[in-house]
């Protein structure tokens, strides 16, 4: 079953719902639509899985319902530059699980979809399980990826009406890319409405909602996935999996599972790949669902 929902800013997004209605539901925001052709090539180039959103949702479904749909796809369509704060996010999400008929459900977020569900369990009793994936849920680089993406969006406004090489043009693979170089030009509102979700977040202490979540949680990074970022970014590094890895034994102690997914190229690309992270995250649902 597909559904049109409308959300809190009355833009409309596509929801899906497979699977026995009789099995526990998991919400995966990440299920970005399949592309094909040159797009789908392009995006290979990156280690990318053209058709990511319809391989986690084929390789779930015999175990659970699975609720699906592509949360950053619609908001870099449908942007909401002022408001995207928290709060309207997981108002967005649970509005999906009501207009879906869905009461309680486990959620799996990657990168700034992983911080959205700690948000998200946080602020309702309807989760059963949470997985974060490529986002510490313990001393998160919340400050970080404020300076990295204010950078983007005060590049993106320097760049409107300047000519910007198109990264695609002439590139083999991403290593061939000199990344202090890289010019940002994309629509600033894509850009500044995840500068104010960071805002908002800045007051943020991860370290005190710690007790509130009393459910089933996984939290995961490539072994790889630290991001240095030049000058023309902020000149920080994003280091999620040290976080994760200093971080290891507390989380524990609150009840997350942690894991780190082997391989000199685990990065924060390709540890989001189906073929890389479902066999991890079925097993953990399975466990984790079944026993409940």
């Amino acid at each position: 079953m597909e559904k049109i929902i409308k959300l809190m800013d009355e833009t409309e997004i596509k929801v899906g719902l497979v699977g026995n209605p009789n099995h526990k539901t998991i919400m995966l925001p990440i299920a970005k639509e399949s592309v094909y052709g040159q797009e789908a090539e392009n995006l290979k180039l990156w280690g990318m899985d053209p058709e990511l959103g319809k391989h986690f949702v084929e390789g779930l479904v015999n175990e659970f319902q699975v609720m699906y749909f592509d949360y950053e796809g619609h908001r870099l369509q449908n942007t909401n530059p002022e408001n995207l704060t928290p709060n309207h996010i997981v108002n967005d999400l649970i509005l999906i699980a009501d207009e879906m008929n869905i009461n309680t459900f486990s959620y799996y977020g990657y990168s700034w979809l992983a911080l959205v569900g700690l948000q998200l369990a946080i602020r309702t009793n309807r989760l059963e399980s949470l997985i974060m994936g490529g986002f510490p849920p313990l001393d998160g680089p919340y400050k970080e990826m404020m300076v990295v993406t204010n950078k983007t969006y005060q590049q993106a406004l320097e760049n409107q009406n300047s000519p910007v090489l198109d990264e695609q043009q002439n590139i083999e693979s991403p290593e061939e890319i000199d990344w202090d170089m890289i010019k940002v030009k994309i629509d600033t509102n894509q850009t500044k409405q995840f500068v104010t979700m960071y805002k908002n977040l800045m007051n943020f202490n991860d370290r005190n909602i710690q007790h509130q979540l009393s459910i089933p949680k996984l939290t995961f990074a490539g072994e790889q996935d630290t991001i240095v970022y030049g000058e023309n970014f902020g000149s920080v590094t994003v280091d999620i999996v040290g976080i994760l890895e200093k971080t290891k034994e507390e989380l524990q102690h609150w009840g997350w599972e942690v894991e780190i997914i082997k391989g000199n190229e685990i990065n924060h690309t390709k540890a989001m790949q189906p073929i890389i992270v479902l066999p991890l995250i079925k097993a953990w649902l399975i466990k984790t669902l079944k026993q409940n």
